[in-house]
């Protein structure tokens, strides 16, 4: 039978194909440890190559989280309740899809156990930024704070600036021993319970005034009608309710005479000393005014008129304020200066320590000029000389260096300073005095 050419070569062709084919078989059924020796090295390989992947992404991961943590978030504006529930809303569709996506990426890859751990890993990093990003948002939300009965007293006492109504009522205290008359304790009752609710109301009314100078300064951000602690409305009405009885004590309990001077001091720190530390670096001289009027009520309380020695003890605490409060609002100066309070020590630097060391000074005269006038004895410009030559030692301090650590010093001294001169005042009282005896009204 005869064959084409054709025929021929595919037929050789076939058979080297088939040949081919039974020798690849053979090798690989006489050496099948080599093939997979070969694919072993190639599984080892990828293994590596995922293994370096895997490790690669997680420092990247662990990196990215301790950078999220130590820098401070950027504070986000108030949105509205629509607006929260709809980012709300988007948040809840992009979780979906996020799970959706994790879901399937889970599906493709369950033969990889280290891309499972990855996504797992990337899950769980996701869903707690979530839950971070929430109770973050949660606590930059507005709420209202509930007022609680047993927070109302101390809420109310820091609204009176407690302290700074006890030493008002220290001083008219010790205006009313000074007085030459006799003691009389439902009088001195009266005038301490009526000068005492008469601070209270003046100082409510100023920090409501001040509330949103307040809150730009350190010192005072923290007061109660800052804080939201207590409703204007109340405020108002405390202040009232303190005003009212406390001017109706001093007027008809007391005498005419210091229930005026009483509505004269909260008309003139509330009307006139609160606006003007905006305005002018006169406040300073405003408030040591209204801190000289108390010894002054205790003076007019014990005697019924104002005398050189009511005058006198109102030049002592109207000068002493100088030193102390020109001391602390050196300290303050970048608490003022946010706040938009024109003071001294902001405007005017060098005005403020010499007013301060002036004053110190002033302190000496006027003690001096105590028993000149009668009120004590000769004795209390000889014993109370160390303590006004070391107050105006400290001021020349102030004046000369100008730091912090010399007004802190200052500060100090004047807080011991005044009781110590008021019990050297007390101790040395003139026996009788000019007013002599029986001249209360009551």
């Amino acid at each position: 039978m005869a064959v084409s050419p054709h025929t021929l070569s595919s037929r050789v062709l076939t058979g080297r194909g088939g040949g081919c084919v039974w020798f690849l078989e053979r090798r690989t059924i006489q050496a099948p440890h080599k093939f997979m020796r070969l694919f072993s090295n190639v599984n080892k390989q990828w293994v590596t190559f995922q293994h370096f992947s895997f490790l690669k992404r997680r420092y990247v991961t662990q990196l990215n989280r301790s950078l999220n943590q130590q820098v401070k978030p950027k504070p986000e504006t108030v949105a509205s309740p629509f607006l929260e529930n709809t980012s709300s809303d988007q948040a809840k569709a992009h979780m979906g899809e996020m799970n959706s996506h994790l879901l399937t990426s889970r599906s493709l890859s369950q033969k990889s156990s280290g891309k499972a751990l990855i996504e797992l890993e990337s899950a769980s990093i996701v869903e707690s930024s979530i839950d971070v990003e929430k109770e973050t948002k949660e606590e930059r939300l507005w709420k209202e704070m509930k007022l609680h009965v047993d927070d109302l007293p101390g809420i109310l006492a820091r609204l009176s600036k407690i302290k700074l109504t006890a030493l008002v009522v220290s001083t008219t205290s010790a205006g009313f021993a000074l007085a030459p008359a006799p003691f009389d304790w439902p009088c001195f009752l009266l005038t301490s319970l009526g000068t005492a609710l008469a601070s209270c109301a003046a100082n409510s009314i100023n920090q409501f005034f001040e509330v949103p100078f307040d809150s730009n300064m350190n010192r005072t951000k923290n007061r109660p009608l800052v804080r939201g602690q207590i409703s204007p409305l109340l405020a108002v009405s405390f202040a009232t309710c303190c005003a009212v009885p406390g001017v109706a004590l001093l007027t008809w309990g007391v005498n005419p005479l210091t229930g005026a001077l009483g509505v004269f001091n909260i008309f003139l720190y509330t009307c006139c000393y609160t606006p003007l530390k905006r305005i002018s670096i006169a406040n300073t001289w405003v408030g040591a005014v209204v801190g000289a009027i108390p010894p002054v009520m205790g003076w007019t309380a014990a005697t019924g008129s104002l005398d050189a020695g009511a005058l006198l003890l109102g030049g002592i605490l109207y000068s002493w304020q100088f030193p102390h409060f020109n001391a602390l609002s050196w300290g303050l100066r970048e608490d003022y200066s946010r706040g938009g309070y024109c003071m001294m020590s902001v405007t005017h630097p060098g005005l403020c320590r010499r007013v301060a060391l002036r004053h110190c000074l002033a302190l000496i005269v006027l003690s001096t000029a105590a028993p000149i006038l009668d009120v004590t004895t000769w004795t209390f410009p000889v014993i109370s000389l160390p303590i006004n030559l070391y107050i105006s030692y400290l001021g020349f301090r102030f004046y000369r260096d100008a730091d912090r650590k010399s007004s802190r010093r200052l500060f100090f001294c004047s807080l011991w300073h005044l009781p110590l001169l008021l019990l050297l005042l007390l101790t040395c009282k003139q026996p009788g005095g000019k007013g002599g005896e029986g001249e209360t009204l009551s």
